[in-house]
């Protein structure tokens, strides 16, 4: 069984970031409204746990994954 290759760090300006703009942050999606949709349709993960919600708050550290490519929240050095 394949693992999962390491998250790739994406840094945010911010301490935290919501859920749908991260997507966008890091290229896992192209818009605002494919993120709604992934979204909605369960097709997100946030630490292993699928999430429905566009508006969740990340933080550094959390892990998000999308159609087997994943991406970290990491503090912008």
């Amino acid at each position: 069984m394949a693992h999962p290759s390491e998250p790739a760090d994406i840094p945010i300006r911010d301490e935290t970031i919501r859920l749908g703009q991260f997507l966008k942050l890091a290229g896992l999606i192209d818009s605002g409204a494919d993120a709604k949709s992934v979204i909605a349709d369960g097709h997100v993960t946030v630490n292993a746990e699928v999430e429905v919600r566009r508006g969740r708050q990340l933080r550094p550290g959390d892990v998000v994954e999308l159609s087997g490519r994943s991406a970290r929240v990491a503090v912008r050095p």
